[in-house]
């Protein structure tokens, strides 16, 4: 059994970051030059990136455009892309300057018609964001909770062609506190859809701890911090990962 280790990159200013808990406030800057980081990744052999425009979750719109471009070009692999992207004119000008997917988050959850109709258009180039506190979707950058559970959301799009389930435990994101692995299998279990799962690695026993429930629709993991604090080797991960 084998998963898919996607390396981070988060863009704030056109900075490469990690927040804490979703938190703008509270980011850490690694670097200013995303498509070097992106270089980087591809050389330690990552074939896929996950790429989120954070000033575009909040802004609703493509805010860091030429960083994420940068990132496409210097990539030789793939990359799916998230963060304000909430439109049929958003998706069609990202994949058509490269991106392989598009992550739909806030908008999977107000405009549900969109997703649908873009996942039917566009087979396995459209990824729902599913970012959860307590059980429940936050939107908007996670500035607002919903009263939707994840399981709810999964049921929306359960015949609509959607590629995978992006589900992110906010609480945990960018605090090192490890995946949260049960929650993440529970929904794959339930789902019908494959789940990547986000927030919180640690480790590379977060990587040991997922690869076993492939075979329940865990299809990779999103590192960001971990990587780059150094607690996690991208070589080693893609290495466990692959089994």
């Amino acid at each position: 059994m084998s998963i898919i280790v996607f390396p981070a990159i988060d863009l704030k200013g056109g900075q490469v970051v990690r927040l804490a808990e979703g938190d703008m406030d509270r980011a850490t800057v690694y670097g200013d030059d995303p498509a070097e980081q992106a270089r980087r990744f591809a050389e330690a052999g990552a074939e896929w990136l996950h790429v989120v425009d954070l000033d575009g979750a909040f802004a609703g719109k493509a805010v860091n455009a030429d960083a994420v471009e940068a990132i496409i070009k210097a990539f030789p692999g793939k990359v799916e892309l998230g963060g304000g992207i909430r439109d049929r004119a958003g998706i069609d000008r990202w994949l058509d300057l490269g991106v392989e997917r598009v992550i739909i988050g806030t908008a999977a959850l107000k405009d549900p018609e969109l997703v649908k109709a873009a996942a039917k258009a566009l087979p396995g180039k459209i990824v729902v964001g599913v970012d959860a506190r307590d059980g429940y979707v936050a939107t908007d950058g996670w500035a607002d909770v919903s009263d939707v559970s994840i399981n709810e959301l999964a049921d929306r799009f359960a015949d609509a062609g959607v590629a995978s389930l992006l589900f992110t435990d906010v609480g945990r994101d960018g605090l090192l506190k490890g995946c949260n692995v049960e929650a993440t299998v529970a929904l794959a279990r339930h789902a019908s859809i494959p789940v990547i799962a986000s927030g919180g690695v640690a480790s590379i026993a977060d990587i040991h701890a997922l690869v076993p429930h492939a075979e329940d629709g865990i299809e990779g993991v999103i590192s960001g911090r971990a990587l780059y604090d150094g607690r996690l080797d991208l070589a080693e991960a893609l290495k466990v990962a692959r089994g």
